[in-house]
């Protein structure tokens, strides 16, 4: 997904930046220990051995760091590119001393590949408008190491080559990545689709669970003393309404059964972003979880930042998600006035019922609520 952090579904860009980077790290590994084996082969005079070694060590030391990344399956780093352009440019340049007359003439050098090795990784991590200077250097660089070492040698031809070898990466690397991207715009206008319908569900439901509890309960019993059923007090009425009362404190939601996998993040991005009469700062870590406890901690930050629009007196709030030893936190802070949680009046039910109860009645779940003049701070966890 596009929106920062989710992680609905892996991303397709990223997956293909991962792929490309191995591929292109394990393919630059075999290519740079295949040219270190034909330089050694092929170092006859006039090749200079005071400069072919030196010149191999660090070609082999710079291979060792590819095959590091291949192994660890690790990004191809900018620095990394740099550096392995920079060192291919200079040995182009010093070819009269690394590179047999015959194989100059030829065009079968050891260089000459390592240079086509060289521009296809430069095309695979860099976007065109670093990869193609770093590819035309490459090419002239090699014309002129190839003058400078046989002056009367025909250069036309490879540095053609070289070029078309660049475009040709440049084009691939431009479409793959735009299909890429037009992959993560679809998945993410899915995705983001899924996430609104789960919260206008929970809207739904929650406004169909207050209006079934009113009717059930405190509804129903004022509609018997209106009709004048209890003229005088009654031990009944008192523990129907003391019932009733009880209703309503544990009001709370009871999340679908359904646990298909949900991005948290999104989701609660789209819940902060609902909120109305809020500002709601957002820092929220990418975490995949179970349908019904994202459910959860939607409604739980819907009820708080409700709380706070209503309560606090304050138009701001933060809302921040984190896995912390193991466990996943989502916090909703406000610079409010706070309040006394022991001193609730029992009409606010929305605390304890759709807060505290239905974190707490989550398997491994849990939720506290800190307040004081310093503002307010709703706390909520689960453990996978």
């Amino acid at each position: 997904m596009d929106h920062p952090g989710s992680t609905r579904y892996d991303s397709a860009t990223r997956q293909f930046e991962k792929a490309t980077a191995r591929t292109g790290a394990g393919a630059r590994s075999a290519v740079g220990s295949v040219t270190v084996i034909a330089a050694a082969f092929g170092a006859v005079p006039p090749v200079s051995l005071s400069w072919l070694v030196p010149a191999l060590a660090i070609h082999l030391a710079w291979t060792a760091l590819f095959m590091r990344v291949w192994w660890r399956k690790g990004p191809l780093t900018h620095w990394l590119v740099a550096g392995d352009v920079a060192i291919a440019v200079a040995l182009c340049l010093a070819q009269r001393h690394l590179v047999a007359t015959e194989a100059l003439v030829s065009g079968a050098s050891w260089v000459h590949g390592m240079v086509t090795m060289t521009i296809v990784i430069a095309g695979v991590t860099w976007r065109p408008r670093a990869a193609v200077p770093a590819g035309l250097a490459l090419a002239v660089a090699f014309a002129t190491g190839v003058r400078i070492a046989s002056p009367s040698q025909d250069v036309v031809t490879t540095t053609g080559v070289h070029l078309l070898q660049l475009l040709a990466i440049v084009m691939l690397m431009t479409l793959l990545r735009r299909s890429t991207a037009k992959t993560d715009a679809f998945l993410k206008q899915s995705a983001r689709a899924e996430i609104a319908l789960v919260v206008e569900r929970l809207r739904r439901e929650d406004e169909l669970k207050q209006v079934g509890s009113i009717h059930e309960t405190a509804l129903h019993t004022l509609t018997m003393v209106g009709l004048g059923t209890y003229d005088t007090a009654s031990p009944t009425l008192s523990a129907q309404v003391r019932t009733d009362l009880a209703a309503l404190e544990k009001l709370r939601d009871t999340p679908s059964a359904d646990s298909a996998p949900i991005a948290l993040d999104a989701l609660l991005d789209e819940v902060a972003g609902r909120a109305t009469g809020l500002e709601v700062r957002r820092d929220l870590t990418p975490e995949t979880v179970p349908g019904n406890v994202a459910e959860r901690f939607a409604r739980a930050v819907t009820e708080a930042l409700a709380n706070v629009a209503l309560h606090a007196g304050v138009r701001e709030a933060e809302l921040v998600s984190r896995r912390r030893d193991g466990e996943i936190r989502v916090e909703v802070a406000d610079a409010g006035r706070g309040f006394d949680q022991d001193r609730l009046p029992p009409d606010r039910f929305g605390v304890r019922g759709s807060i505290l109860d239905m974190m707490r009645s989550l398997p491994n779940g849990g939720a506290e609520i800190s307040s004081g003049t310093q503002g307010t701070r709703v706390s909520l966890w689960w453990r996978p």
